[in-house]
């Protein structure tokens, strides 16, 4: 069986989650979003203390060597990356070995869009329905604002990026569909058959 991993990378609110819920719909691909782990481990653990990082990371891990070694078509992985940082692209490229190594094809897509766009983005419906951490609307526009003021969280236009398979996309005015359709034509990926489920 042919299996995929899709990571899509981008700030706050850019619509990571959205577009991999679409791409899910439309693929046999399954979603597994950051904020699923995320608001597991702070259920547990304060965001401030080691071992919030720990099991995070632990429940990641798991859920790649699983996805990566068993018999699934693959999965979609959203990742706000830190693209200031070499440790990030460590982090991918350990990612991205684990499922080429067992005979997956890798593909990254990058998202961007306008801030104030991602600010209204941060409101909807979705969002606050599956990142109950960002319910706090006061305190996660403050959040965005502080780390997108810490860290570069987009490339450069036209940087040179270490992945293979690249995409970088602007969907300020894209719905989620219309992205995860560019992004399956532009990596050929096929749809499932219409009904399938």
């Amino acid at each position: 069986m042919s299996k995929t991993l899709m990571i899509l990378l981008g700030p706050h609110a850019v619509g990571k989650m959205t577009v991999g819920q679409a791409l899910a719909q439309k693929t046999d691909l399954r979603l597994f979003h950051n904020h699923m782990s995320i608001e597991l481990a702070r259920k547990l653990f304060s965001h401030g203390e080691p071992e919030w990082g720990i099991l995070n990371e632990t429940i990641r891990q798991t859920v790649f060597e699983l996805f990566a070694k068993g018999d699934f078509p693959g999965l979609i992985f959203t990742y706000m990356c830190a693209f200031d940082m070499q440790s990030e692209f460590d982090y991918l490229h350990k990612l991205i070995d684990l499922f080429e190594s067992n005979g997956a094809d890798c593909y990254v897509v990058e998202l961007c869009a306008d801030f104030d766009v991602r600010l209204e983005r941060n409101k909807s419906e979705n969002r606050l329905q599956h990142k109950e951490s960002k319910r706090d609307l006061a305190w996660s526009e403050a959040e965005m604002r502080r780390t997108s003021e810490k860290y570069r969280l987009n490339s450069y236009d036209g940087e040179e990026l270490p992945f293979e398979h690249y995409l970088k996309l602007d969907n300020t005015n894209l719905s989620p569909d219309e992205a995860a359709q560019l992004i399956l034509t532009k990596f050929g990926i096929m749809e499932k058959k219409n009904g399938e489920e």
